[in-house]
């Protein structure tokens, strides 16, 4: 089993309480300021203050300097729509053109047009576009990430979305975590869609996915908040955790009744109304912001500055996806928090990391550099972690390794120091 020590980096361990972390905690970073980390196989079994002791030294196989660099744990991206077939290229022109997302929805396009690709696609098809987007991930430093179903919006194709999606989370060095997406839009070819959803589509996903989260998206032209409460209840009585967009254009009420029925988190909320976030942020759902979709769009931006200040649990995350947010990039996901949402750079590495490993249930191997976790983390190509925010559209981190694992690596000293015997 392989040993790897990095020396002389600023370690951000982003060690601390075990829950998510609020208010003036979301800055809480654990840092080291020169310190080193060990690690044999996929774990990290050493890590502290100074030079690593004699005892924990002796016979090491690969000694990385960092040379006073950052060393922080990998990106957790808590919301993407990694897995899809086709493309958005004209309806990109169109928007251009003034368009707006809604107006391209109505029309059949948007999230339908995407379904049609997939229908047509088959499961390899599907399995070998995630594997490019996720190297691309792996590149920029996301070692967890969440992948959404919801663009097949039949049985069969929502269970083959969610096959492809179990089947390269056994070929990656990445975790990742699937969630039924069945509600994401509504197919107007359909007249009982809403109904085979609820009654056909979810339960044949429970049985080959126990206890699987079901997310759905509440808005205008997608799903309505009546039947999108009908839907939750089936799925709660199913075991399914909950999870929701809401509030992206239009505030429908979804942010309230997600807080009521105790789902995991609410997801967008750039339209979200004052009494709404307040409640968001004093209840024990996460709010995740989605600042992509704002740039990608119509330019508008959740109060995540109000919400933090409230004492809300946030994520950050790109949503990947072809439509709306088309980035594999959480660096630039944190540094669009800090401008437009208002962030500090501490807090959005923060809601980039531990926030989203406790959303999804991870926090005791991801999220953080602790002693007995996953050896998840990136080497930047900085000294100051505010960098990381300050910059944006750069080449990304010099190193990542996952699960102990080199992955990427755009330093040849480091990446030669890592694999000589």
């Amino acid at each position: 089993m392989a040993t790897v020590v990095i020396t002389n980096a600023r370690i951000l361990t982003l060690a601390g309480s075990p829950g998510p972390r609020r208010g003036a905690d979301l800055s809480e970073l654990g840092i080291i300021e020169n310190g080193y980390l060990r690690m044999e196989g996929p774990r990290i079994t050493g890590l502290g203050e100074g030079n690593p002791p004699d005892s924990e030294s002796e016979g090491e196989g690969h000694v990385l300097d960092a040379g006073g660099s950052v060393l922080m744990p990998a990106f957790v991206d808590c919301h993407t729509h990694t897995c899809w077939a086709g493309q958005r290229f004209d309806e990109f022109e169109m928007s251009l053109a003034g368009a707006s997302y809604l107006d391209i929805l109505r029309t059949g396009g948007g999230i339908m047009s995407t379904v049609q690709a997939v229908r047509e696609a088959g499961e390899e098809e599907l399995v070998v576009g995630m594997l490019r987007r996720m190297a691309a991930m792996a590149a920029l430093g996301t070692g967890t990430m969440e992948i959404k179903s919801g663009y097949g919006l039949t049985t069969a194709d929502e269970l083959k979305m969610l096959r492809a999606i179990h089947a390269v989370s056994q070929l990656v060095p990445q975790t990742v975590i699937g969630t039924f997406l069945g509600a994401h839009a509504v197919d107007s070819s359909n007249p009982r869609f809403v109904e085979q959803t609820i009654t056909e589509t979810l339960p044949a996903v429970v049985q080959e996915f126990p206890e699987i989260v079901c997310d759905a998206y509440c808005e205008q032209g997608a799903w309505s908040l009546e039947d999108t409460q009908r839907l939750f209840e089936a799925a709660r009585d199913l075991g399914c955790p909950l999870r929701v967009h809401a509030d992206q254009f239009n505030s429908l009420g979804m942010t309230r009744l997600a807080v009521e029925m105790g789902a995991v988190s609410v997801d967008h909320l750039e339209a979200t109304n004052s009494q709404d976030l307040v409640q968001l942020a004093g209840s024990s759902t996460f709010g995740v912001m989605l600042p992509c979709s704002g740039f990608h769009l119509q330019d508008a931006y959740a109060p995540a500055r109000r919400f933090v200040d409230e004492g809300g649990a946030l994520a950050i995350a790109t949503n990947y996806n072809p439509g709306s947010a088309p980035t594999p990039s959480m660096p630039f996901t944190i540094a669009l928090a800090c401008r437009r949402l208002r962030l500090t750079p501490a807090e959005a590495i923060t809601a980039a990391t531990w926030n989203p490993a406790v959303l999804l249930g991870l926090q005791d191997s991801v999220g953080s550099l602790e002693v007995g976790k996953r050896a998840d983390l990136q080497l930047l190509d900085c000294s100051d972690e505010r960098e990381l925010a300050y910059e944006f559209a750069t080449a990304g981190p010099l190193v990542v390794l996952f699960g102990g694992e080199l992955v990427h690596s755009r330093a040849v000293e480091s990446e030669e120091a890592v694999d000589e015997e």
